[in-house]
C-alpha cells in the first residue's frame, strides 16, 4: 500500500536535519484522514523531541492543494451508521485531528506549512498553527463549514477572533474563498512564495546554518523566506478582503445575528467575490450560522486549548443532531445540492437548541482533550 504520508529527512549542510512530510493522496486532494492523522502525530512528537531535527516542513502531494480538508465522507458513513446518536468514530477522529492542530501551534522548532492550492478546512486547521505559513499564487483558501450544516472548526474559535476588521465573523458567515494576499492581510500566512519556487525554498533551508537557539533558528528561516518572497511579490494578488474592508465591517456592525446575515445577504455591490459569499450565506444553514455567531462571542475570552476543547463538543453533537450529515449528503454524496435545513434562517432557529450545543458534552476532567494546555 501507498503510504498516506510520506516522511523524508532532508540533511543540510552543516549536519542538521530538516524533517520532511507530505500529505500523499493527491486524488483526494489530500483530505485529512484518521489515518493520516496516526501517521503524523507521532512523527512530529519525534521530530519535536529529536535534536538532530531543526525545522519541519509540511507539504501535500500534487499541485492542487495542500490539503482541501477532513475526510467528510467517512464522517458521513459514521454519522449514517448512528443516526440520531453519538458516533463514537465521530468523537474520535475530531479528538486526534484537534490534538494534531494543537501540537503543531505548540510545537518548539520552526514550522513551514507550504499552502499551495487548496488549503480548507482541516487544511487550514494544520497550517494556520504552523510559525511560517507559505501561500502561492494558486491558494485558495476557505473555512465552508456553513454549506455542509458544520461550523468553522480546527481551531477557527481562536483564528477568526483574530481577524482584522470582523473579516473573522464575515468568513466563517459566507465561507468565502480568499486568496494570498487576504491570507496575508486577515494573518492566516506569513509568505507568499511563487510555487515554483519550493525548490529554491528547500535548498535555501538546506543551506541555513542551524544552531541549537530556537529564536534564532526562526529568524534565520524568514530571512531566508524574505529573500525568497521579494522575488515573488510582483505576482501578488488583489486583496478581496482589503478591498472590501468598509462593507464588511459595516455589515458585521449590527449586535445580533439576525441583522448581520440580513446585512450581508441584501447589501447592493458589484463584486463578484463579495456576491459569491452573499449566496454562500443565503443557501448555507441558518443553524450554522448561529452556531459561528455564538462560537466567536464565547472564544474571545479562551485560550487556545480551550477553543479546541469548545470544538470538540460541538463538533461531536453536530454529528450527533442531523444537520451535518443532511449537508455531506447534498454536497458530496448524493450531489442534489438541495440541502433540507431544519431551519428557513437564523432568526428561526431555537435559542435551545444552541444552549444545548454549547453545553459542553463532559465534565472538565472526563474531557478528552483535557490535557491540551497542561
Amino acid at each position: 500500500m501507498t503510504d498516506v504520508v510520506i516522511f523524508q529527512e532532508l540533511i543540510c549542510d552543516n549536519g542538521k536535519k530538516i524533517g520532511i512530510a507530505t500529505l500523499n493522496s493527491e486524488r483526494s486532494l489530500n483530505a485529512l484522514s484518521g489515518e493520516m492523522v496516526d501517521a503524523l502525530f507521532p512523527q512530529l512528537v519525534l521530530w519535536k523531541q529529536n535534536s538532530d531535527i531543526s525545522a519541519v516542513f509540511l507539504e501535500g502531494a500534487g499541485d492542487k492543494a495542500f490539503c482541501a480538508g477532513g475526510d467528510i465522507v467517512h464522517l458521513y458513513n459514521e454519522m449514517q451508521s448512528h443516526i440520531g446518536d453519538y458516533a463514537p468514530a465521530i468523537e474520535e477522529y475530531f479528538t486526534k485531528e484537534y490534538k494534531l492542530d494543537y501540537l503543531i501551534h505548540t510545537f518548539n522548532k520552526p514550522f513551514i506549512v507550504w499552502g499551495n492550492g487548496i488549503v480548507m478546512g482541516g487544511g487550514l486547521g494544520m497550517m494556520v498553527g504552523a510559525s511560517h505559513r507559505v501561500v502561492t499564487e494558486s491558494s485558495r483558501i476557505a473555512m465552508p463549514e456553513i454549506s455542509i450544516g458544520l461550523y468553522p472548526d480546527v481551531g477557527g474559535t481562536w483564528f477568526l477572533n483574530r481577524m482584522p476588521d470582523n473579516c473573522g465573523l464575515f468568513l466563517g458567515l459566507t465561507g468565502a474563498s480568499i486568496n494570498a494576499s487576504d491570507a496575508k492581510y486577515t494573518g492566516l500566512a506569513d509568505f507568499f512564495i511563487l510555487n515554483e519556487k519550493k525548490q529554491n525554498l528547500i535548498e535555501a533551508l538546506k543551506s541555513i546554518k542551524w544552531g541549537d537557539t530556537v529564536a534564532l533558528n526562526h529568524e534565520k528561516l524568514s530571512t531566508a523566506m524574505q529573500d525568497l518572497e521579494q522575488y515573488s511579490n510582483s505576482h501578488l494578488p488583489i486583496s478581496h478582503v482589503r478591498a472590501q474592508k468598509s462593507l464588511i465591517e459595516h455589515v458585521t456592525s449590527y449586535d445580533n445575528i439576525a441583522d448581520i446575515v440580513n446585512a450581508i445577504v441584501t447589501v447592493e455591490v458589484e463584486d463578484k467575490w463579495f456576491n459569491k459569499a452573499q449566496k454562500s450565506l443565503k443557501h448555507g444553514s441558518a443553524l450554522s450560522g448561529q452556531l459561528v455567531y455564538r462560537q466567536l462571542k464565547e472564544g474571545k475570552s479562551l485560550t487556545l486549548a480551550d477553543c479546541f476543547k469548545l470544538e470538540l463538543s460541538l463538533s461531536v453533537k453536530a454529528g450527533k443532531y442531523g444537520e451535518f450529515v443532511e449537508g455531506v449528503r447534498a454536497l458530496l454524496i448524493d450531489k442534489d445540492y438541495t440541502p433540507q435545513w431544519r431551519f428557513t434562517s437564523v432568526a428561526d432557529v431555537d435559542s435551545k437548541v444552541i444552549d444545548w450545543f454549547f453545553d459542553s458534552k463532559w465534565q472538565e476532567s472526563e474531557h478528552p482533550l483535557s490535557s491540551l494546555g497542561c
